[in-house]
């Protein structure tokens, strides 16, 4: 009996944003699916506009397995994560720890096809999945600023300011034409 993926159909039990009041919460399994889907967006402007030769595809499912490690973690939330250099070295450890533990609950053929999509931390895909990761991340804040709680109006500033130091053109190509779009009503989308 593998276990692999009845563990990861458990990220739908761990929350994000545990040190933040939210309106909405949001598990990990969610915000999986919308990295994808965001991620895969990046790379299809990056292709179409940017002269890009990415695998969208690729880069989407890497996006979905991004959080996986986290079915054994938990959520650690950001500023712990990365509260200094040792918890931060500590913390990667850890995740590469539950990952490698996660593989070994799948037959070895598989394992090693899961093992370059969970363990991808250098790859140019891996840069798309953590810029879709962020954007996500100033979506949420978005979202719950629009129902007014301001737990999320400094982090919105913050992870903005992030975002644009990225530099990247598909990055504030999608800032530039699709985020204001999240700021509206369902009555303002149908317009």
């Amino acid at each position: 009996m593998y276990k692999f993926f009845a563990y990861l159909n458990r990220m739908k039990y761990i929350n994000r944003w545990g040190l933040m009041h939210s309106n909405m919460t949001e598990n990990i399994m969610e915000h999986s699916q919308q990295v994808a889907v965001i991620a895969h967006a990046l790379a299809t402007i990056s292709n179409v506009y940017f002269d890009g030769h990415l695998d969208a595809n690729s880069i989407a499912v890497k996006a979905l397995f991004h959080e996986t490690s986290e079915v054994l973690t938990g959520d650690l939330p950001t500023p712990i994560k990365y509260f200094n250099p040792e918890i931060r070295d500590a913390y990667k450890k850890l995740e590469q720890y539950s990952n490698d533990r996660l593989l070994t609950h799948l037959p070895t053929e598989l394992a090693d096809v899961y093992s370059d999509i969970i363990n991808d931390v250098d790859s140019v895909e891996h840069r798309f999945v953590k810029y879709a990761d962020k954007l996500c991340a100033y979506i949420k804040c978005l979202d719950e600023v629009k129902m007014s709680n301001s737990e999320f109006s400094k982090a919105e500033k913050t992870i903005l300011g992030e975002i644009r130091d990225y530099h990247s053109p598909e990055v504030n190509y999608f800032v530039d034409n699709f985020i204001a779009a999240y700021k509206l009503t369902l009555d303002e989308l149908e317009e």
